[in-house]
């Protein structure tokens, strides 16, 4: 099954840089935060990784520290760049964890979810 990817543009309205190779992320693992209507949870969002975040989301049953090698993913640290899912960037936000955020590799469909100047309010 082959997924149509939405045109490649950032929260900013120029080419959609990439987020992360090392790890590998993005709905399509290909290092961008690229996306589809498939793409339900919306992988649109590069973040930093906080230890801060990544507790909340362990706590919210959403465990990015721990390596599954059977999903071939290696478990994130602090300071890891990753797509994060559009909601769980604006729930970290409004409890306070949020990470800091790349504009450039961000999707503009994160737009959809979180208003511009909240992601503005963590830029790198």
């Amino acid at each position: 099954m082959s997924f149509k990817k939405e045109p490649a543009v950032n929260v900013l309205g120029s080419e959609l840089m990439p987020c992360s190779t090392s790890p590998m992320t993005g709905f399509f693992r290909d290092g961008s935060c690229n996306t589809c209507a498939e793409d339900q949870g919306s992988h649109t969002v590069c973040v930093v990784l906080t230890e801060e975040f990544l507790a909340m989301s362990k706590y919210l049953g959403n465990d990015l520290s721990t390596p599954r090698p059977e999903f071939r993913f290696p478990g994130l640290k602090a300071g890891d760049r990753w797509c994060l899912c559009a909601s769980r960037f604006l729930q970290a936000h409004q409890e306070g964890c949020a990470p800091r955020v790349d504009l450039e590799s961000t999707h503009q469909r994160a737009l959809d979810v979180v208003p511009l100047e909240i992601l503005e309010a963590y830029k790198l």
